[in-house]
């Protein structure tokens, strides 16, 4: 038996550290002890400040949630740990797994997906931001040589810029009303421009800007007879957007793409555990470590969580060091 520490929201704006009792491995299960979770903020915040609609209370469960919303829940999904104990070929593994924040765990050995060699532990915490961005362009379908802007330098909107960086030919902008954005876009290897800076008459538009002023600069960039791809997700907060004026003029497009699913495109042929693995191997591109903004010990889970769902910190991407649990 195995005391581990996992972090709950007790109530919105407020968590907690708890120590739970973790079980040996059975027959087909792994244990696994945490070295690096990420807090997903857009989803983690919306969680944490008790705006997960009642409607979406059962199909925003995450796959090891404990807990029913609204609270107490113990939630979250970017997990990287080693494998201590379990079949031999996975012992000793680093492995990524959507478990919330906890410093051990058993899981069922398909649960955990390895890391490839040479991806650092730390950067393969973002295999769900990757994952996302892979459906995301595979809703977009992007073309050569097409003019391609971002709204939202999150994590993101920051892993669609880089993943789409690399369709030969295209012209790549990060839209943010951050400036200091800009110094991330160029790690990135793509295009920066503030709000009022947006190019004009875009092929694709993705909004993971998870505000409704976003969703409007999507709309009024897009090429006409263009699509917006609508990335965000906004819990229970209402969007107010122009259907008047020249939306229907100009034949715009709307498309929701999350990555609950995989991307209708594919769906047929490629199942969530081959977007994951795909996700992980592109995470071999080092330019990713511009997401990773800052990292604390687990035990400032709680103010750290309060801090990004207050908008106290332009962080992209947070992480939680583990190894001293």
């Amino acid at each position: 038996m195995v005391e581990a520490t996992a972090f709950w929201t007790e109530r919105p704006g407020s968590g907690s550290l708890r120590s739970e009792p973790v079980g040996e491995p059975g027959d087909g299960e792994v244990l696994v002890r945490t070295l690096h979770t990420a807090v997903s903020k857009g989803t983690e915040s919306t969680v944490f400040g008790g705006h997960v609609p009642v409607s979406e209370h059962d199909r925003m469960r995450a796959p090891f949630q404990d807990g029913d919303f609204p609270w107490p829940v113990k939630y979250g999904y970017l997990n990287v740990g080693t494998v201590e104990g379990g079949p031999s070929e996975l012992r000793g593994r680093v492995v990524f797994t959507l478990f919330p924040h906890q410093s051990a765990f058993v899981v069922p050995g398909d649960a955990v997906v390895p890391v490839p060699e040479g991806v650092p532990p730390r950067r393969a915490v973002l295999a769900g931001a990757v994952e996302t961005a892979v459906n995301v362009l595979w809703d977009a379908a992007p073309l050569l040589g097409d003019r391609i802007t971002v709204v939202g330098a999150g994590m993101i909107g920051c892993s669609v810029a880089r993943l789409a960086h690399r369709i030969p030919g295209a012209e790549v902008v990060l839209v943010d009303a951050d400036p200091s954005r800009r110094a991330v876009a160029e790690r990135l290897g793509v295009g920066f421009a503030l709000p009022e800076e947006a190019p004009r008459d875009r092929d694709i538009v993705v909004n993971a800007s998870g505000s409704e002023a976003g969703l409007r600069l999507a709309l009024e960039t897009v090429v006409d007879d263009g699509e917006v791809i609508e990335a965000s997700w906004y819990g229970d907060r209402p969007v107010s957007i122009m259907l008047g004026a020249d939306f229907h003029a100009r034949r715009l497009t709307i498309r929701s793409s999350q990555v609950g699913a995989v991307a209708l495109r594919r769906r047929d042929r490629r199942t969530t555990r081959d977007r994951l693995t795909l996700a992980l191997d592109l995470l071999h591109d080092a330019a990713f470590d511009a997401l990773l903004t800052s990292a604390s010990s687990w035990r400032d889970l709680p103010q750290v969580l309060s801090a990004l769902a207050g908008g106290r910190t332009a962080d992209i991407c947070h992480t939680i060091d583990w190894t001293d649990a």
